[in-house]
Formats: C-alpha cells, structure tokens, sequence
C-alpha cells in the first residue's frame, strides 16, 4: 500500500461519517413519513421537545447544525404552526423558540417510533456488540471533548 494514498475505506472519520449518515437516513424515513419533516426540522422539532423553549443559537449548538438550516428548520415548522418565536426581552437579536400544542404532539408521536427504532437497531447486535459499540462512542466523545 502506498503511504501517501489514504484509503477511505478503512479510515476511521469516514467509516464514522457513512454510518452515522446511513442510520440517520434510515431512521428519516420514519418521520418524513409520519410528518414530512426534514432531517433539520426533526432535530429542531426534537430538541424544543427533550429542552422546551431554546434559541436557534442553543439549536445548532445542541444539533451540530449551521445556523443556515437551523434557521430554515425554524421558518418551514414555524409555517406549518409547529413551532413561535418570541423576541428576547433584553435582546431583540435573540428569539426563545418553543413548540406549538401541535408540534409537542407530533414530538411526542415521535419518541416511541424513535425508541422502537433504536432498540430495532442496536437488537441487530450481540450484547458484547452493543457494550462495545456504547462504550467506544462514549469514549471518541470524552476524547474529542478533551481536544
């Protein structure tokens, strides 16, 4: 093997990067079905749900989204009635994001068929699997973290 080649195939930031996108757009298909959410407006839609009332700003941080889909998340669910926003009191740069009676409802639909799918998922492996799996992410978080 050349050593000035990089082999994509066994290089770890992109085996790390196709897998995280394959289950994400398996588990998309879940809620653009149910909602015709987009990946962006689900984590919008999901973290106003887990934290209540956020600022976009919170969103993208939370999400690891740039602020230009954080923003069109915003405006498409704040079309469809999902989701307001109100202006800080102190800063009127700033508006406090919060879900609709409707959006909660859609968010709260979700969480089983989120749960369900993770479980689905992670069922595929043996308990070593999944122990290893758990404690390998967690421990690239702590290291990344620690950067």
């Amino acid at each position: 093997m050349d050593p000035d080649i990089l082999e994509l195939e066994s290089f770890l930031p992109y085996r790390l990067y196709r897998l995280a996108d394959a289950v994400s757009r398996e588990f998309s298909k879940i809620y653009r079905d149910r909602h015709g959410l987009t990946r962006p407006e689900w984590r919008t839609l999901s973290g106003l749900g887990q934290r209540g009332t956020m600022t976009a700003t919170e969103l993208g941080e939370q999400s690891a989204m740039h602020k230009t889909k954080v923003s069109r998340a915003v405006a498409e669910l704040e079309r469809r009635r999902l989701l307001t926003r109100t202006p800080d009191e102190n800063d009127r740069r700033v508006e406090h994001l919060v879900l609709t009676k409707a959006g909660f409802a859609a968010y709260r639909e979700m969480v089983p068929l989120a749960k369900a799918f993770e479980r689905e998922l992670l069922g595929r492996l043996s308990h070593q699997e999944r122990a290893a799996i758990v404690s390998g992410v967690a421990a690239l978080e702590g290291a990344l973290d620690g950067k």
